[in-house]
C-alpha cells in the first residue's frame, strides 16, 4: 500500500527560435492502465463483501437469524463508508505521528479529479479518489467480519455503535501503523537530491531530509513488518475483535445443546464463490499497478486458496470419515485469508505450501482448540481470520526470501532489493502481529464495555429465541 505526495507542476519548455530553453520537471501523469485496474479492483472488493460475506455468513446461521446478518453487514458497508470519506482516509492516510494521521485530508479536502496517489514506482501514479474508493472498501469488509463471531445474540443497536467506534479507534490506527509511508517518489526525490548536494552542508541537509521522510512512516511500517494486502490490518486486526466479542457477550442460548446448523450451505457456497471472486481485487489490487506483481498476486490467490481448501477437506476426511461442503469452502476461505499478506512477496510454490498449512492448522483451532476452551465463535472469525492472518503475516516473512521463490523487499533508498535477513523479518513480523493483536484486543474489549454500558449487547433470552429477524427487524427471511 501506498499515498500520495503533493507533486511539481510545470511543464517541460522547448527551445522556440533563439529563445533560451527553460528546464522544468513535467507533472507525472496517470497511468490509464493502472486507474482502470484499480477502478475494477475496487469494485471487487465490494462484491466480496456485499454479497459475498454478507451470503457466506447469512447461510451459515439458523434461517431466523439470515436476515439480521444481512443487515448487519450492509449497515457496516454503509456507515463505514460515509465516515471513510468524512475523516477515515485523512486519519489513516497523511502524516500525524507514528500512530494516527491528521485532518488534513477530512472531508476530502484537497482530493480532486486532477489529484493523484503514487504506487510502488516512482513517478507510476493513479487517481487519488479511486485509491480513496479502494482503501474505503478494505475499512468497510474488516468490520462486517466481526459480525460472524458474534451472529444470532447481538442486538442491533450495539452493532450500529459499535462499528463506527472500532473503525475509528481500532482500524484507522492499525492501517496508519502498517500501510503509512511516504511512498517511492519523496524517497527518490531525497535520494536524488543528496546525491546532486555538492557541498558538506548541502549534503548534511539533502541527508536530513532523506532521514526525515524515511521517518513518516507507520509504527508497523518502521519496524519493517511487510503486509501486502491486509493480514494484520484486515483479518487479524478482526480476528482478535471477534475472539473479545464473543468471550464477552457470551454464549448464544441453547449452545451446546441444540441443533445449531447451518440453514443454507448452498448460500454459503455462492457466498464463498464471491469472496474467493471478489479477493482478486483485494490481493492484486494491492498492487496498484496493472502489472506483474499484479499476475503474481492473483496467481498466489488462485494456488494458495485451492492448496487450503484440499488440505482442509482431506485432513476432514481422514480425521472425521467424510469430506464436507463446509471444510473445502472454510478452508479456501483460510487459504484466502493466509495469502493476503503474501500474496505480493511470495512465488507460487511458496503461496501452495502456505496454503497446505494453514488449511489445517486453522482446522485444528475451529475445531480443537474452539471445543476445549469452549467458546462461541458463532462463525469461526477468530479460528479462520485471526489464527490464518498469523500464518500468513508469519509465512510471509519466510516466503519473501528470493531463495525461496520470492520477491525479496525493494529498498528505495538504495534503489535496489534488499538483502534477506530471516531473523530480522521475522522479528519484524512479530512485531506486526503483535502490535495488532494488543492494539485491537484490548482496544475492542473497552468498546464493547462502552456499548454495553449505553445500549446493551446482547438480546434477552426470549428475543433470541425467536429469532433477531423478526424481533429486531420485524421480517422474515423465508415466507412459505
Amino acid at each position: 500500500m501506498t499515498f500520495k505526495r503533493p507533486y511539481s507542476a510545470g511543464l517541460a519548455a522547448l527551445a522556440v527560435g533563439l529563445f533560451t530553453a527553460t528546464a522544468a520537471y513535467a507533472e507525472p501523469t496517470v497511468n490509464k492502465g493502472d486507474n482502470a485496474w484499480m477502478l475494477t479492483s475496487t469494485v471487487l472488493v465490494l462484491l466480496m463483501t456485499i454479497p459475498g460475506l454478507a451470503l457466506f455468513y447469512g447461510g451459515l446461521v439458523r434461517s431466523k437469524n439470515m436476515l439480521s446478518v444481512l443487515m448487519q453487514v450492509f449497515y457496516t458497508v454503509c456507515i463505514v463508508t460515509v465516515i471513510w470519506a468524512l475523516y477515515g482516509y485523512s486519519l489513516a492516510f497523511t502524516g500525524g505521528s507514528d500512530f494516527i494521521g491528521g485532518f488534513s485530508k477530512a472531508f476530502l479536502m484537497g482530493v480532486t479529479t486532477d489529484s493523484k496517489a503514487a504506487t510502488f514506482s516512482v513517478d507510476a501514479n493513479i487517481s487519488e479518489l479511486v485509491y480513496v474508493c479502494f482503501q474505503m472498501t478494505f475499512a468497510a469488509i474488516t468490520p462486517a467480519l466481526i459480525v460472524g463471531a458474534f451472529a444470532e445474540r447481538m442486538k442491533f443497536s450495539a452493532v450500529a455503535l459499535f462499528i463506527p467506534l472500532w473503525v475509528t479507534l481500532i482500524y484507522f490506527p492499525i492501517a496508519h501503523m502498517v500501510w503509512y509511508w511516504a511512498g517511492p517518489d519523496a524517497i527518490s526525490d531525497a535520494v536524488k537530491a543528496l546525491a546532486a548536494a555538492g557541498d558538506a552542508a548541502a549534503k548534511a541537509a539533502a541527508q536530513a531530509k532523506l532521514d526525515e521522510v524515511n521517518a513518516d512512516a507507520g509504527w508497523v511500517f518502521k519496524k519493517g513488518a511487510i503486509d501486502f494486502a491486509g493480514g494484520t490490518v484486515v483479518h487479524i486486526n478482526a480476528g482478535i475483535a471477534g475472539l473479545v466479542g464473543a468471550l464477552l457477550i457470551g454464549k448464544r442460548t441453547g449452545y451446546g445443546k441444540d441443533l445449531m446448523a447451518p440453514h443454507s450451505l448452498t448460500m454459503s457456497m455462492i457466498g464463498a464463490s464471491l469472496l474467493w471472486v471478489g479477493w482478486f481485487g483485494f490481493n492484486a489490487g494491492s498492487n496498484l499497478e496493472a502489472n506483474g506483481g499484479a499476475a503474481l498476486a492473483m496467481t498466489n490467490s488462485f494456488v494458495a486458496t485451492a492448496a487450503a481448501a484440499l488440505s482442509w477437506m482431506f485432513a476432514e476426511w481422514i480425521i472425521k470419515g467424510h469430506p464436507s461442503v463446509l471444510g473445502a469452502i472454510s478452508g479456501a476461505v483460510a487459504g484466502l485469508v493466509a495469502v493476503t499478506p503474501a500474496a505480493g512477496y511470495s512465488g507460487p510454490m511458496g503461496a501452495i505450501v502456505l496454503g497446505l498449512v494453514v488449511g489445517v492448522v486453522c482446522l485444528f483451532f475451529v475445531t480443537v482448540v474452539k471445543n476445549a476452551l469452549g467458546y462461541d465463535d458463532s462463525l469461526d472469525v477468530f479460528g479462520v481470520h485471526c489464527i490464518g492472518g498469523i500464518v500468513g503475516a508469519l509465512g510471509t516473512g519466510i516466503l519473501v526470501n528470493p531463495a525461496l521463490g520470492g520477491t525479496g523487499i525493494m529498498d528505495y533508498t538504495a534503489g535496489k532489493i534488499a538483502d534477506y535477513d530471516f531473523s530480522a523479518q521475522m522479528i519484524s513480523q512479530i512485531w506486526g502481529v503483535c502490535t495488532t493483536l494488543v492494539w485491537s484486543g484490548i482496544g475492542s474489549a473497552i468498546l464493547y464495555k462502552v456499548v454495553d454500558v449505553i445500549v446493551g449487547l446482547r438480546a434477552n433470552v426470549e428475543t433470541e429465541r425467536e429469532g433477531l429477524d423478526i424481533t429486531e427487524h420485524t421480517e422474515r427471511a423465508y415466507n412459505m
